[in-house]
């Protein structure tokens, strides 16, 4: 079996290499021969008329691609071709966008801490109408209590999410980061004392729960890694895992880590679901290997798909 292993050209460093050099082994343990391309090793496909795009992309001879990237219209162009793309491009473009994470899961059933969006708009601050943002705060304030936790639709490691305390923060915010589309969700209590905040990453592939951890940074209200959280093995409880595979499920993922929150109460809240998930930290925290979890899940249903 062969497969193509997409990721991007413009992420680097030895997070990013890791998670190329556990597919690989992966896929040579299993048999399958992975090549490795960046979108940008790609972009001959892009450039070719669709006929011979999709000659070029049969020489390759792939079973599959593996796209560990969010360049949608790549993923896209590749299943237009005739590509078995995991995931698929409509599931890592809802992904990618947390406003329509929100959209294709908030009539679930799923719990989500209350939400609202920015409209959409082609000022920068300079030029904003005299009474925004005032009138869009005060249309806020009657759903969402401070604090207000504020989110770039496009982000990753808790890079692009803020907190603001009140409506002078929360007016400099909206001031600062527009005409980028923003949502504004209730901020959900984690821990009982303190500033700092706590979820939970659960690893699904082929709808089950595969590994989890528990996240908790005592110095900040998010508790990404990356933000200096600190990591311990979870076990996660049967509502948790639900709450994680009815959202997979709803958005069409074959692997993702989805993010919880469990309040101080005990309430379970999907914070958001991430289509390709870093999973080397979850491996030197609970010795599960989700490369390989996820690499026979493909074989898996290519093979089921082939016969």
């Amino acid at each position: 079996m062969k497969g193509i292993l997409v990721t991007n050209h413009f992420l680097s460093g030895k997070k990013f290499d890791d998670l190329v050099l556990f597919f690989m082994k992966s896929a040579q343990r299993h048999g399958i021969t992975l090549t490795h391309y960046t979108n940008c090793q790609m972009i001959n496909l892009l450039s070719l008329p669709y006929a011979a795009a999709r000659e070029s992309l049969a020489r390759e001879e792939a079973d599959f691609v593996l796209f560990w990237d969010k360049d949608v219209r790549l993923a896209a162009y590749l299943e237009a071709l005739g590509a078995r793309v995991f995931n698929s491009s409509r599931a890592i473009e809802i992904c990618d966008d947390k406003s329509l994470m929100y959209l294709s899961l908030c009539q679930s059933g799923i719990p989500m801490p209350k939400t609202a969006f920015s409209p959409m708009m082609f000022y920068t601050p300079k030029d904003f109408p005299p009474d925004y943002p005032d009138n869009f705060i005060s249309s806020l304030e009657k759903e969402l209590s401070y604090p207000i936790v504020v989110k770039e639709c496009f982000g990753s490691f808790g890079y692009q999410v803020y907190l603001a305390k009140d409506r002078d923060s929360l007016a400099k915010l909206i001031r600062e980061l527009s005409p980028k589309p923003l949502i504004f969700q209730e901020f959900i209590t984690t821990v009982k004392h303190g500033i700092g905040g706590r979820d939970l990453r659960l690893h699904v592939v082929g709808d089950r729960v595969v590994t989890a951890m528990a996240r908790e940074n005592p110095r900040d209200f998010r508790a990404n890694i990356t933000n200096g959280g600190i990591m311990s093995l979870y076990s996660p409880s049967n509502e948790e895992k639900e709450t994680a595979l009815k959202a997979c499920r709803k958005i069409g993922l074959d692997f993702a880590g989805v993010d919880l929150l469990v309040d101080t109460q005990g309430r379970v809240f999907l914070c958001e679901v991430n289509s390709n998930a870093h999973f080397v930290n979850i491996f030197s925290c609970t010795g599960v290997n989700v490369a390989d979890c996820i690499i026979e899940h493909i074989a898996n249903n290519v093979n089921i798909n082939n016969k």
